[in-house]
């Protein structure tokens, strides 16, 4: 068949009862409208097809009507397996109230099911999951009652326990892309996400099934550059030309080149937040930004660290992320979720979850809507609303740092700022920090076994995970700890020292966060631990251009062996720089300390060059080089 185009009407006609049938789309990113409505149409005139099973990875809707809303139907849909929720309602309302079959899996971990499905492998192995709802103790993912199939199995492969996600046949994928010439061949040029389209057309070719691609107009046959060709004709079946209206770039947005990389916006179109409760948290949570590091922001309240980071100008030192694909740029929030303004790179779904699940975010930034006394965080199930994990379990298991950001309770709360002082003029209905969550979807348990930084900041005080678990670590100048915060806990939190949270987060003026986060003052990068005889020495992003940036750390180093003796020491070189002709002086230095003051060392960066670096230097010079990619290994060693 050369020519594939089709009507709407005729492609999905191809979709029997019973059939698997996988969309793609994130948010209205990719969402293929034209193909989803012509499927409700034929149900709603013909009663066909029926029961079948929808598969999808990131919740295509408008939480409302547009999207897969327009599939929840009686009837229509027999199963349902997701990854996030929150903007399909429709879809969830059917899943809670018991009337379809219905999974929720990690968004990543859907995503790279496609693959697996299209390589016809049994599954995806992996440890996301793992002491969250997902995992098999905890329900495996299975929404309701009626949801009796194991889709999850908990396996243990050398010693180490893994989750198997099982794969399964995918009869019919919906795929969206910009351009296709006759043969079927389909390019992306002004679609803001690439997402899983290629996997996903792969796996229902595979399982010898049908791919329907939506697109928004026809090239002539071998006109479109094989380099943009982002899925080749052999994969397609049929072509659809959407209706304008049905092929927006994003919900909110017809068309913006900045979001496909046709243009680059300019940089002053930053409008600076308000000065509330949001803007609050996310500048609390903009203190945490590693320098030179890789950071993902989730939705909701973590979207404004990205107004926040634009504001003071920190783009030229952090990369923001986002789950589908983008790297670079601002993230966008709201109905563009999922689309940035200039993006560096636009890269496949499942290529970024590669990158997530290895562990290469410095941060994440991630929302919260319950959280207990040991850590625990649920996003995905509460108050009897379904809103799916998305990619928040993969994201925030294997972070190397995590903050958790939201308000400290919810449903009518009213503060105002004045003269630096948080006041709160009215409580929310509710408060976020209670006895038991509804869903476990964040496992402070094993965060905590694995020794990962996590901070949970709100707008009145700011929370830390411990072994034993969360500590009350800062309050808001203006807040009585006991009637605005523990009188409102379902818990009493581990309460040591607090001290006052930074009072330029309760200010109009700009923080100066480039300078500060490049320019720490000392007292802020030595942390000495009594109880273990430990000195966390924080050099990220610490600059040595001269012998003052030498000397000042030797004499801190010195001076603490002075007062207390040997102890052991772990080092934090993410984002350092030392300047070429500064490197003797440096390394003889550090060399020098250890040999002196240390018991035992450990050191880590994300830099392979400066582990290779440091490595050779410190070997040079007769020091063990213990040298490490993550804090946790390097406390480990050290402990």
């Amino acid at each position: 068949m050369r020519n594939k185009i089709v009507d709407a009407a005729e492609a999905v006609a191809i979709i029997r009862s019973g059939d698997t049938v996988a969309s793609s789309g994130f948010v209205g990113v990719g969402t293929p409208d034209e193909i989803i409505k012509a499927l409700e149409r034929r149900f709603v005139q013909t009663g066909e097809p029926r029961d079948l099973s929808l598969v999808f990875a990131a919740a295509p809707g408008d939480g409302a009507d547009r999207g897969l809303n327009r599939l929840a139907h009686p009837g229509l849909i027999k199963r349902l397996v997701g990854g996030h929720f929150g903007l399909v309602p429709k879809l969830a309302r059917m899943a809670v109230d018991n009337h379809v079959e219905a999974y929720n899996l990690p968004l990543g971990c859907v995503s790279h099911l496609f693959r697996e499905i299209a390589g016809r492998k049994a599954g995806l192995l992996s440890k996301v999951g793992l002491g969250t709802f997902v995992d098999p103790a905890n329900g495996g993912g299975k929404l309701n009652a009626r949801t009796t199939e194991e889709l999850v199995r908990l396996i243990e492969i050398d010693g180490e326990q893994w989750l198997f996600y099982k794969a399964f046949p995918i009869n019919v994928a919906i795929i969206r892309g910009t351009t296709a010439d006759h043969n079927g061949n389909i390019s992306m040029e002004k679609e803001a996400l690439t997402l899983d389209n290629l996997a996903l057309a792969t796996a229902a070719k595979n399982c010898k099934g049908f791919v329907i691609a939506q697109v928004e107009r026809i090239a002539a046959s071998g006109s479109l550059n094989p380099r943009h060709v982002k899925i080749p004709s052999v994969l397609i079946d049929c072509v659809v030309v959407a209706q304008p209206e049905n092929h927006v770039q994003t919900y909110a947005t017809g068309y913006n080149g900045a979001f496909s990389g046709e243009l680059r916006a300019p940089a002053d179109r930053n409008v600076p937040m308000a000065l509330d409760n949001r803007k609050i948290i996310a500048r609390r949570c903009a203190l945490e930004l590693p320098m030179g590091g890789v950071v993902n922001l989730g939705i909701g309240m973590p979207e404004g660290v990205a107004s926040v980071a634009a504001e003071e100008k920190l783009f030229d030192f952090v990369t923001l992320t986002a789950e589908p694909g983008i790297i670079g740029g601002i993230p966008q929030g709201g109905l563009d979720f999922g689309a940035s303004i200039n993006a560096e790179s636009i890269i496949d779904q499942n290529q970024m979850f590669d990158f997530y699940d290895g562990g290469g975010l410095d941060l994440a930034c991630l929302g919260m809507a319950q959280v207990n006394g040991r850590g625990d965080v649920n996003v995905s199930l509460f108050n009897g609303r379904l809103a799916g994990a998305g990619g928040f379990i993969n994201i925030s298991q294997n972070a190397r740092r995590l903050i958790f950001a939201g308000t400290f309770t919810t449903g009518g709360l009213k503060t105002s700022v004045v003269d630096g002082q948080l006041k709160i003029l009215s409580e929310g209905k509710s408060s976020k920090f209670i006895d038991k969550v509804d869903q476990i979807t964040f496992s402070g348990k094993l965060a905590a076994t694995n020794m990962q930084p996590v901070l949970y900041v709100t707008e009145r005080c700011v929370f830390k995970l411990t072994q034993e678990g969360l500590e009350l670590t800062e309050i808001a100048p203006g807040v009585d700890m006991e009637h605005d915060i523990l009188a409102l806990m379902g818990f009493r939190p581990i309460i040591q020292a607090p001290k006052s949270m930074d009072v330029s987060l309760f200010s109009e003026a700009l923080m100066q966060l480039d300078d500060r986060l490049l320019n720490r003052p000392l007292a802020e990068r030595l942390s000495y631990d009594a109880d273990r005889n430990t000195l966390f020495l924080g050099l990220d992003g610490y600059r040595v251009h001269r012998d003052a940036d030498v000397e000042v750390i030797r004499a801190s180093i010195l001076e603490l062996f002075h007062r207390v003796g040997r102890f052991s020491a772990v080092v934090n070189y993410d984002s350092s720089y030392i300047a070429p002709d500064m490197a003797d002086k440096w390394f003889s230095m550090a060399a020098e300390v250890e040999r002196t003051c240390y018991d035992h060392a450990s050191r880590y960066t994300t830099s392979a060059f400066m582990r290779l670096k440091l490595g050779d230097a410190l070997s040079r010079r007769d020091v063990a080089p213990h040298i490490f990619e993550t804090s946790a290994d390097a406390h480990r060693f050290v402990e």
